[in-house]
This record gives C-alpha cells, sequence and structure tokens, in this order.
C-alpha cells in the first residue's frame, strides 16, 4: 500500500466505520466497508483485509456467546463454504480488475437489497437451504469479502429470531474468514499501518458499543444499509466506468 500516512488513516477511518456499525448493529462490517477498501486498496487486498477485520471481529464477538451456537445446524452451512471458498479465490484471480470491481459492486448492491426486503425464499429452507447458503456466502466472501447476506436470508426463511441469529451468524463469520484468510492471504500493510487499522477496530468497536443503547436499532439498520447501498453502487459504477473507457 503506498499513498503514506493519510492513506493508512483514510484505511483506519473505513475499518472504524465499519467495526463500528458491526458492533452497534450485529452486522454491516463487510457490507460498509469493502466498498470503499476495495476502491483503496484494489480488490485482492482490499477483500483480504476485510477478511481479517471481519473474521477477528467476530472473534471478540462471539467470545461470550459461543454457547448459543447451534453446532449441528453450522455444519451444513460451513461445510458448504469450505468447497466455494477456493472457488471464489480462483475466480477473482482471474478477472481482470474492472470486471472484478464491477461484480463485487453489484453483489454488494444486490445483497443489500434482498436483506432489506428481507425476501422469502422456499429454497433456503431445511438441509438444502443451509448447504447452498454456505455455499453462496462462501464463494461471496472468498471473492467479494461479503460472505454475510446468505446466512441472513438463510435464517429469515428458517424462522431464526435475532437472538438466535447473532451468534450463529458470528460463528460462521469465524469460520469464513478463516478459510478466506488461508486462500487469500494476508493483505500487503507496514506495520504502522496494521497499527492504524488495529485502532480503528477498536475504536470503532467502543464507539459502537456507546451507541448501542443510545440509537433505536431499527434506524441504525437502516443507515447500514443505505451506507452499503451507496458503497456497492459506487464500486459498481467505477468498474463500469473502467469497461467502457
Amino acid at each position: 500500500m503506498s499513498g503514506g500516512w493519510e492513506a493508512g488513516l483514510l484505511l483506519s477511518g473505513i475499518v472504524l466505520l465499519g467495526s463500528c456499525v458491526q458492533w452497534l448493529t450485529g452486522m454491516g462490517f463487510a457490507l460498509v466497508a469493502v466498498p470503499a477498501l476495495v476502491l483503496l486498496l484494489g480488490p485482492a487486498h482490499g477483500v483480504a483485509l476485510a477478511n481479517c477485520a471481519a473474521g477477528a471481529i467476530c472473534v471478540v464477538g462471539l467470545a461470550g456467546g459461543l454457547r448459543e451456537v447451534r453446532l449441528r445446524a453450522m455444519v451444513p452451512l460451513c461445510a458448504a463454504a469450505a468447497c466455494t471458498v477456493p472457488l471464489g479465490t480462483w475466480l477473482a484471480r482471474r478477472l481482470p480488475e474492472p470486471v472484478l470491481l464491477a461484480s463485487m459492486g453489484a453483489l454488494v448492491t444486490v445483497a443489500v437489497l434482498l436483506v432489506m426486503r428481507g425476501a422469502r425464499v422456499p429454497a433456503l429452507r431445511g438441509g438444502g437451504g443451509a448447504v447452498a447458503a454456505g455455499a453462496v456466502g462462501g464463494f461471496m466472501n472468498s471473492s467479494a469479502g461479503v460472505g454475510g447476506p446468505p446466512i441472513s436470508l438463510y435464517a429469515v426463511n428458517a424462522g431464526w429470531t435475532v437472538r438466535e441469529f447473532v451468534p450463529n451468524a458470528l460463528f460462521y463469520g469465524v469460520v469464513v474468514n478463516a478459510f478466506s484468510i488461508a486462500a487469500n492471504g494476508l493483505p500487503q500493510l507496514g506495520a504502522p499501518v496494521w497499527g492504524l487499522v488495529v485502532a480503528g477496530m477498536v475504536l470503532g468497536g467502543s464507539i459502537g458499543r456507546w451507541l448501542a443503547g443510545r440509537v433505536p436499532e431499527k434506524q441504525a439498520r437502516l443507515l447500514v444499509l443505505l451506507l452499503a447501498l451507496v458503497g456497492g453502487l459506487t464500486t459498481l459504477g467505477k468498474g463500469l466506468g473502467e469497461l467502457l473507457r
């Protein structure tokens, strides 16, 4: 990564915002942060950093709720993700950057719209639905850094409450991001930049937890999704613009 301290501070700010909304609403780090990270670092390093940061946030968030994880329900989700993560990495490495940017922007935009609608999909029910959601989530996480929406849609169609969803989504996030980091590797950042990233995560988490009891959840989630939608459309526009040159 080039650009000195200015770029490092901008990167830290992106991670801070993503961490804040994650702790505030229980979702949204990747949706909010990935488009900006991809535009700043490029698709490969942006996705790799999103995998690292999201995985770390999930580990911390899961620490107090591991007993609430439905391990039997998570096995097909995680096993399917393990099979498709390498495919997502393989495809992302072979697509030209403008195509990859447009694809990532489109994936984020469609994912946000589906989550906003709370789409009911009969195919996402039962064991087959778990396999389908896990497979799509693994592919999207390693290729575009956004693996959560398929799991959200699966939870909606499985009738999970928010209390049931959160620890299981965090568990899935730990597993799928570990697979994605193994496939994508670590982003090439200097030690000072890593320090800024960690500081952004810690500060963002602290702000998010402080705001959690003060901002209505419905309004906060809507704000997160709108930010993610703007980011997805911006990334899509940049990719299409480069393709049309």
